[in-house]
């Protein structure tokens, strides 16, 4: 597994999502220890949580695990976020989704998910929604006080646009490590709209959230792009899911696929779309697939 460095940290190139931890049947701290262990087994370390996953249960069940088995803390690098409010769990009696990027927030997140996974650190804190009534002064300052405490090793921000980014980090001295964006073969415009490529320019790798399109990949939507997905994995002997993350990972701007699954086979497989291979006229050719057209 490839290995790549955001910042004060190395992550797997192959991110294991955990948005869908507490939709499982089965949440105990030994099947979940189970899906960590699968995905340490392929070299997938880096696992992507978030304070509202689950309705703000997610991190808990991750750290009934890591408490479990304490050795699995070394092994990891933690990804979670804040700044989404929406009243169910803890905040049931808001009134109206919100975001809240104030730095009182921020830090008592931090400190509420410390204490739900059960850990000392996190490795990576992201921004997860840019918030219309952002204090960049207030949250900067906020960020860089918990890298300086020792809480979070690196800082980043989640579905902002360039000027949001530009904004925050003016404000800031510890350097945004990345920028977790939805991105698919489905969501290719990130491609072509400047946003990857502002990334790319200043060597930042980018996280890619839904990078199967949230399913829409295998329905009526996504029939013609998966048919020629099929073919390209048939003739590499992996599936179509593969060949849609080998897609992305084909792109020179080093993107971090977030991959999402309660299933233990399909996370068994999710280091398959390492192997992919992709020249340049196949890579063309899902794209066609998936623009409908042939490029200009």
């Amino acid at each position: 597994m490839d290995r790549v460095n955001l910042g004060p940290i190395d992550c797997s190139r192959i991110v294991y999502g955990m948005w869908r931890l507490g939709d499982d049947s089965d949440t105990s701290p030994a099947h979940v220890q189970r899906k960590i262990e699968t995905c340490l087994a392929q070299g997938i370390t880096t696992m992507d949580q978030a304070d509202i996953y689950g309705g703000y249960t997610a991190e808990a069940i991750l750290g009934d695990a890591l408490r479990a088995a304490p050795g699995l803390r070394d092994k990891i690098e933690i990804v979670t976020k804040c700044d989404i409010i929406a009243p169910v769990g803890r905040y049931a009696e808001a009134r109206v989704k919100y975001y809240d990027t104030s730095a009182r927030h921020i830090t008592a997140s931090v400190e509420q998910s410390l204490g739900a996974m059960g850990i000392d650190v996190i490795d990576l804190l992201l921004i997860h929604r840019p918030d219309p009534l952002m204090d960049h002064e207030d949250t900067g300052a906020a960020l860089d006080a918990l890298v300086s405490s020792g809480k979070v090793r690196a800082v980043g921000v989640s579905n902002f646009k360039r000027h949001d980014w530009s904004l925050l980090q003016s404000a800031m001295e510890t350097p945004l490590a990345t920028n977790q964006v939805e991105l698919s073969v489905l969501h290719h415009a990130p491609l072509t709209d400047g946003e990857v490529a502002w990334m790319q320019e200043k060597s930042v790798p980018i996280m890619a959230w839904s990078p199967l399109a949230g399913g829409r990949l295998f329905g009526d939507e996504g029939a013609d792009v998966r048919a020629v997905l099929t073919r390209i994995g048939a003739a590499q002997g992996v599936s179509a899911e593969a060949v849609a993350i080998g897609w992305l990972l084909r792109h020179p701007a080093r993107i971090l696929p977030v991959m999402g699954t309660n299933s233990l086979d399909r996370i068994a497989d999710l280091s398959n779309a390492m192997g992919v291979a992709l020249d340049r006229e196949t890579w063309f050719e899902i794209y066609t697939a998936a623009l409908g057209h042939e490029v200009a």
